[in-house]
């Protein structure tokens, strides 16, 4: 029976093989091995309507700002976890915290820049080793052994380096031999790590400049292989505090290596004036050079971390009611200079787009047309930035009963003390890419096709036209469509059609492991013939049947479904997914302006009370019991 079978199979099949190895010799196909050029595509009708496609057609999660024990202000003070461990956790691996709790994600990320500080770079894996380097240079030995003196002195020896890094700048350590060797040993690791399509692992660093405590600091990201950045060295504040230094190695590096390479300011919130005042580092007023360069190595801003997020502020946004958000603002980043109401404009991502905009109408060029992104900054190697799975910014903050009254910021003065519970859980860049790859994920950055989240994995995407019409936004070719037809998020609006005004197309989808949607908003930011800037939000979709008025806004609140005791939530609120077309109502063609998209979650327990149902403690007084977490995208500009 078995062989009855077998050849009863062949004989019916033998036909049809026949049949198309025949039809396949009359009809050969004229590609080789499945290699398809545009040529080809152009020549002869495709059944495939993918095959063509070059628009980037995935969202990427990542981490651009993460620290390992290769920091001096991670590796000193008890972060014991290496670049090794950063990589598997990103990868979606269980590891073993600095203070030994098992830990995961609840999905892995697409891609890691892991940015250790470039000042006394590995010099706390040099003091555990006792490398010879070290004990060979006598300002390395004597830090070697305070550190080993005890506790009191390990504080010493961290207050030192401290004072080092912000009020002398000048580098005690003489040898570049143990730094070159960290740097060239990081390299290798991130190449091992590095999977093409599956995972990226991506080089970087952080400049730290901090004028008499103001934080300047940069994230600087190399988008090229150990073929490239072995040719390099980090650039640290030992060799200049001036932004514009930093740009000229960047642009060395590119011209020497043919590499790429940028620079993310971050933080504004902390520099106490100084990140976006339209000055140039020495005082003087920003030049057109200036503008164009500035705007050339920084096209993005890390505008949502665990130091506080950085839209905006109520001071400066009153009617904006989700303006008060994780906001930092009683201090610089040493906690030394206590904040100014007139230092808030220079510091938040919406004041300084518009202060962009006032400065391109002056200058010719807009030195703050930058995308949004966001980051962790962890100091633990391990980059959590979910409520519920928050494992602190440095070692003393993960997981305890006790963490919420750990000082981040010390400061003299009580009032410029920022505590362990006023830590956001941290956020993320999410990048629109074609491939999972360095190359692809940093042409996405300089071309700003990105957004941040602050921790969860919305999915939104934005396109701005002159053309597009309110159903549009259902098509089931909606991003094909976008693309043709208009702008991505990042993009410019091209010339104004006479009598048009833009047009836009939203769709956000919720975290799958996360919250539902509570509303979809544009936030439009214009100057006036008079030199003067404006901003309104207008809600574009809302959820659970509520009603968005005449003027643009939606006044009725979501609601909450939060258990404050137990820390829990249900989705029977919100909607899990969202779409808005929206036109400017107020739209001058002789006016510049951005807009750009702002997604909510509904309510969700903050980490803080997810620690105190944990542990049975109260939750602390000095933070909201809940959250909204969102999505920023970087803007779309028009250009009169």
């Amino acid at each position: 029976m078995r062989h009855l079978k077998a050849n009863t199979f062949l004989a019916a099949v033998i036909p049809i093989i026949c049949l198309a190895v025949l039809s396949n010799s009359l009809t050969a196909s004229p590609y080789d091995h499945g290699e398809v050029t545009a040529e080809d595509l152009a020549q002869e009708k495709v059944y495939s309507p993918y095959v063509g496609r070059a628009y980037p057609d995935q969202v990427l999660f990542g981490d651009s700002h993460f620290h390992t024990n290769l920091s001096f202000d991670a590796g000193l003070i008890g972060t014991s976890l290496d670049a090794h461990a950063g990589y598997r956790f990103a990868r979606g691996e269980k590891v073993i915290s600095n203070t030994g709790q098992p830990v995961q994600l609840i999905r892995p990320l697409d891609f890691l820049v892991i940015t250790d500080h470039a000042e006394f770079i590995g010099l706390a894996p040099m003091i555990h080793a006792s490398d010879p380097n070290l004990l060979a240079d006598p300002w390395g030995r004597s830090i070697f052994e305070l550190f080993n003196s005890g506790q009191e002195g390990r504080m010493q020896a961290f207050a030192e380096i401290i004072k080092i890094g912000t009020v002398t700048m000048v580098n005690p350590f003489s040898s570049d031999d143990a730094a070159r060797n960290i740097w060239q040993n990081f390299i290798k690791i991130s190449e091992m790590y590095n999977e093409p399509g599956r995972f990226t692992a991506m080089t970087g660093y952080e400049w730290t400049s901090t004028p008499k405590g103001d934080n300047l600091h940069r994230v600087v990201i190399l988008a090229d292989g150990a073929d490239k950045t072995s040719q390099t060295m980090p650039f640290s504040t030992f060799d200049s505090q001036d932004p514009e230094d930093l740009w000229k190695y960047l642009s060395l590096y590119d011209a020497r290596t043919g590499g790429r390479a940028m620079a993310i300011p971050h933080n504004g919130n902390l520099s106490n004036g100084l990140m976006f005042n339209g000055k140039d580092f020495k005082g003087n007023n920003i030049t057109r050079d200036y503008a164009e360069r500035r705007i050339r190595w920084e096209p993005l801003f890390e505008m949502t971390q665990i130091k506080g997020d950085e839209e905006a502020h109520p001071f400066m946004s009153p009617e904006d009611e989700f303006a008060d958000f994780e906001n930092w603002d009683v201090a610089n980043l040493s906690g030394t200079a206590p904040k100014e109401d007139w230092m808030l404009q220079y510091e938040y991502a919406r004041s300084a787009l518009k202060l962009g905009l006032k400065l391109g109408t002056e200058l010719g060029v807009n030195p703050y047309k930058f995308g949004m992104m966001g980051a962790s900054d962890t100091h633990t190697a391990l980059a959590t930035t979910r409520e519920e799975n928050y494992f602190g910014k440095y070692q003393q903050t993960e997981p305890s009963p006790t963490r919420h009254n750990n000082e981040v910021i010390p400061a003299d003065d009580p009032a410029l003390r920022i505590m362990t519970s006023q830590e956001q859980a941290g956020s993320l860049m999410a990048v629109w890419s074609r491939e999972n790859t360095r190359r692809d994920i940093f042409d996405a950055m300089q071309r700003k096709e990105v957004y941040a989240t602050t921790g969860t994995r919305i999915r939104v995407r934005v396109f701005g036209g002159w053309d597009f019409k309110p159903d549009e936004v259902s098509r089931y070719d909606f991003v094909a469509e976008g693309y043709k037809r208009g702008v991505p998020m990042g993009g410019d609006l091209p010339k104004a059609f006479e009598g048009k005004s833009p047009t836009f197309m939203i769709r956000a989808l919720r975290d799958p492991d996360g919250a539902n949607l509570d509303r979809i908003q544009i936030i439009k930011g214009w100057v006036d013939k008079k030199g003067e800037t404006h901003e309104r939000i207008f809600d574009v979709a809302v959820s659970d049947n509520r009603m968005i008025g005449p003027d643009g806004r939606c006044k009725k609140p979501v609601g909450s479904t939060v258990d404050l005791d137990k820390a829990t939530y249900t989705n029977t609120i919100g909607d899990a997914i969202q779409a808005a077309y929206w036109q400017d109502p107020d739209f001058n063609p002789n006016e510049s302006a951005f807009y750009y998209v702002r997604v909510l979650e509904i309510p969700t327990p903050r980490w803080t009370t997810y620690d105190a149902a944990f542990y049975g403690i109260k939750r602390p007084d000095n933070v909201p019991a809940t959250v909204q977490d969102r999505a920023y995208t970087s803007p779309i500009w028009y250009t009169p």
